[in-house]
């Protein structure tokens, strides 16, 4: 299985990458996948409808289509996901179909909202989002709001999460053929 962990937001000063970096330490632990981080910002996409940045869309839509799930790390903006995410989410959609997703959210409510309003667009995607749910919240999980440290109960989660990903996504595989 080849999981990417989605980096959900491309703002400078994010925080993403260090939320992508510690689910991909405590993934490749487990030695039951291939995971690795797919950060929307190194494909520079065009936003829906635009008629330039055609070759990053292809690229985009070729690197979701080699993977076989996604972990989603996803910030909250305005009680909603990002307009990068949605966006990302929008130029693609065989290549997100019959898949499976976890999802990682942070923000004042651990990103809770956004994580609902994500639930609903994969829905549409066919993107089956499994039940286990990390939320981390900008005040008790972060220093400052900028630098990421995790509590330590939020280990069980996300590898009950990897877990829920991982076997899903190996039954979605069979029907992709």
């Amino acid at each position: 299985m080849k999981i990417g962990i989605i980096l959900g937001s491309t703002r400078p000063g994010r925080v993403s990458p260090q939320v992508g970096t510690w689910v991909k330490e405590i993934a490749d632990k487990r030695g039951d996948a291939q995971y690795e981080i797919v950060d929307i910002a190194d494909y520079k996409l065009p936003f829906l409808g635009a008629t330039e940045g055609a070759e990053n869309i292809a690229a985009w839509n070729e690197k979701l289509a080699s993977l076989d799930g996604f972990v989603f790390i996803v910030a909250e903006y305005n009680h909603s996901i990002t307009g990068a995410l949605k966006n990302a989410l929008d130029l693609a959609r065989e290549a997100w179909n019959n898949k499976a997703a976890g999802i990682v959210s942070y923000g004042s409510t651990g990103g809770a909202r956004a994580a609902e309003h994500l639930r609903g667009i994969l829905g549409e995607l066919q993107i089956a989002d499994v039940r286990v749910h990390p939320t981390l919240s900008l005040f008790t999980d972060f220093v400052n709001g900028s630098e990421f440290k995790p509590a330590s109960l939020h280990l069980d989660n996300v590898n009950a999460m990897l877990d829920q990903v991982v076997s899903w996504s190996t039954a979605l595989k069979t029907i992709r053929g």
